[in-house]
């Protein structure tokens, strides 16, 4: 079955195991663990219960935090690849000073308009990750987002 196809009024992605199973979960563990703790009538066993309910927010969190850092450096290792064979010399040496949220909402664009996108972030015409993201005409999907 395809995939439909991907623009940017559909293009954030949601993922279930974490967003409806996994910090849910932890969120309800640690408030569990909190009215335990208000109940034990042990300074100790409460200070327990809290510790693992927060080290359970705190692991799933951590989790997802890592993911989205790993991407976000393979994405910027991805278009400056993708920046120095596209854009002409002058304009790569400028692409320098993007930004790692500019750059992220640049690889929608399509390498045609790829310069032209560069150009107005660099002017300042388009400063915020929407409005570049809004810039792209022809919208390369990205299936892959964690």
């Amino acid at each position: 079955m395809a995939k439909t196809p991907q623009t940017y009024s559909n293009h954030a992605m949601m993922q279930p195991l974490w967003h409806y199973v996994a910090f849910p979960a932890a969120t309800v563990f640690l408030t569990y663990a909190i009215s335990m703790a208000a109940r034990s009538g042990s300074i100790v066993r409460g200070a327990m219960f809290v510790l693992f309910g927060a080290g359970a927010v705190a692991t799933v969190w951590a989790s997802r935090t890592m993911a989205l850092t790993l991407q976000n450096r393979i994405i910027r290792l991805e278009m400056q690849l993708r920046l120095k064979e596209v854009l002409p010399a002058p304009l790569t040496e400028r692409a320098k000073a993007l930004t790692l949220g500019q750059m992220i909402a640049l690889r929608f664009a399509s390498d045609a308009e790829l310069p032209g996108l560069v150009e107005r972030v660099l002017k300042g015409e388009l400063t915020s990750r929407k409005e570049i993201k809004q810039a792209v005409k022809d919208w390369q999907a990205d299936y892959l987002r964690a």
